[in-house]
């Protein structure tokens, strides 16, 4: 596993941006953050964990939820161990915590990549957006 933190969530109003990062930390000696795949997922209050986002190892594949397709996009600067989402065009009903999560990537990959065990997590940041 590997230790993720999230940052830059806050407030905002309809139609705000806003980009989040995760940084990763605590990686085992011999790997790097390169290899694993990234995701991101939001939970809303009463409701459960939905799936925003994942990116490859090499950031070159991504996928994206229906939803957020078109407004947000996932990025990775491997040198700086670093997981971005920018949020555009915000809604209300995308107030929730949001987190992100590792898993170890495999190559190739399969159709379903973005849809495997993630069993690294961050503790989630915070993102409410007003009416």
């Amino acid at each position: 596993q590997v230790h993720l933190e999230e940052s830059g969530g806050g407030l905002g109003q309809t139609g705000d941006s806003l980009t989040l990062s995760c940084a990763a930390s605590g990686l085992a000696s011999g790997r790097t953050f390169s290899s694993y795949d990234m995701g991101w997922f939001r939970q809303a209050p009463g409701k459960e964990r939905e799936f925003v986002a994942a990116i490859s190892r090499s950031g070159g594949r991504t996928y994206y939820a229906d939803a957020v397709k078109g407004r947000f996009t996932i990025s990775r600067d491997n040198a700086r161990n670093t997981t971005y989402l920018y949020m555009d065009s915000l809604k209300p009903e995308e107030t929730a915590v949001y987190c992100c999560a590792a898993k170890a990537g495999v190559a190739p990959y399969s159709v379903n990549w973005y849809l495997g065990r993630y069993d690294s997590w961050g503790q989630g940041t915070q993102v409410t957006v007003s009416s």
